[in-house]
């Protein structure tokens, strides 16, 4: 096959930051994909309707004329976020859904929830007013083993809420494991989740192997090979409660190449055609149209795309480096290396 033409995908978890890092991400982005789920971890967090709109005005006016691109916004819960935000969010068109990061989880979570049962008047709002729930989904207890952070999670955090609020729309983000991909499976049709394109192609020796290679370290952290294959295997069934969501997360390259650690990898640039090397590897890509363009918006009950994008069998080579700023640069995953998909156009 030398060439595949899909519905046009939508993003379903995406970082693109503020300033000069938007400016230049965000056509990374708007080439491909017709909508992108805008993460809200700012710093300050997007935590209220009126910051959710100047947000996205500050993105669209970073967006490129040529394509025709929206931004969906989502608030950052807090412990402060009342039943009263919950209900001006499900009134306004701009805003989709609520974010949920256990504080200390992941960058810019410090002002997440501390205490989930104290949340569970928001999230019966969220219930009642069909606002769905976007879940980082890892336990932050200094003592737990980071690589099973989401398991955890799923088994004391999860079903906890999902029993109390068996109505509430939940997205488990960026899944990482085999038993969130069976918590997904077996939970009823408003439980879905995304996969990110690192986690269907790499498992934690890309990481670690050969020395620690900063540009691989995300979170969740890349798990073991038999839990890329319960990812690959969730994305490629066709079963519509697993969509794309790359979790791009642009840092700039001397900040990931230090001690601070910071987690996320950069995809954006070329994430469709990461998403169909995974699919080929697989043998499915005619699985990849359902997954990338048409169950993120059945699930957030929106209208699937109409236009179409080409992907051609061309191999080119992923930059080094995205400049930002002067002295600056974005490293994007793979850098250096070959890609086998391009978009054409």
């Amino acid at each position: 096959m030398q060439q595949i033409t899909l519905t046009q995908p939508d993003d379903w978890h995406l970082h693109v930051r503020t300033g000069d890092m938007l400016k230049t991400v965000i056509n990374h982005t708007a080439k491909q994909f017709a909508r992108a789920i805008i993460m809200p971890n700012l710093q300050p967090p997007v935590s209220n309707v009126a910051q959710a709109l100047s947000y996205q005005q500050e993105i669209q006016q970073a967006t490129s004329s040529a394509y025709a691109f929206t931004p969906l916004m989502v608030l950052y819960l807090t412990n402060s976020t009342t039943i009263e935000d919950v209900k001006q969010a499900a009134e306004s068109a701009a805003v989709q859904a609520f974010k949920l990061y256990p504080a200390g989880a992941t960058t810019n979570s410090d002002q997440g929830v501390t205490d989930l049962q104290a949340m569970f008047p928001v999230f019966e709002a969220m219930e009642k007013h069909h606002v769905p729930l976007l879940i980082h989904g890892e336990v932050t207890d200094a003592e737990i083993d980071i690589f099973d952070r989401e398991r955890l999670f799923i088994d004391q955090k999860l079903r906890f809420i999902h029993q109390n609020f068996p109505a509430l729309r939940i997205v488990l983000e960026h899944v990482t494991t085999r038993e969130a991909v069976q918590f997904v499976q077996e939970t009823p049709a408003n439980i879905g989740a995304t996969i990110t394109p690192q986690h269907l192609l790499y498992n934690r020796n890309a990481m670690l192997v050969g020395g620690i290679k900063p540009h691989y370290y995300c979170l969740p952290i890349l798990k073991r090979e038999s839990h890329r294959l319960a990812l690959v295997a969730a994305a490629t069934s066709g079963n519509p409660k697993f969509f794309l969501g790359t979790d791009s997360a642009p840092h700039l390259k001397h900040l990931k190449e230090t001690s601070c650690g910071c987690a996320g990898c950069y995809s954006a640039y070329g994430a469709i055609e990461l998403y169909a090397q995974a699919f080929e590897q697989a043998n499915a890509l005619d699985k990849l149209e359902g997954f990338a363009s048409f169950y993120g918006a059945d699930f957030y009950q929106l209208p699937r795309n109409t236009k179409q994008i080409t992907l051609e069998k061309i191999d080119w080579q992923v930059p080094n480096d995205y400049a930002i700023a002067e002295g600056m640069q974005l490293t994007p995953l793979k850098a250096g290396e070959m890609l086998h998909w391009k978009l054409k156009g």
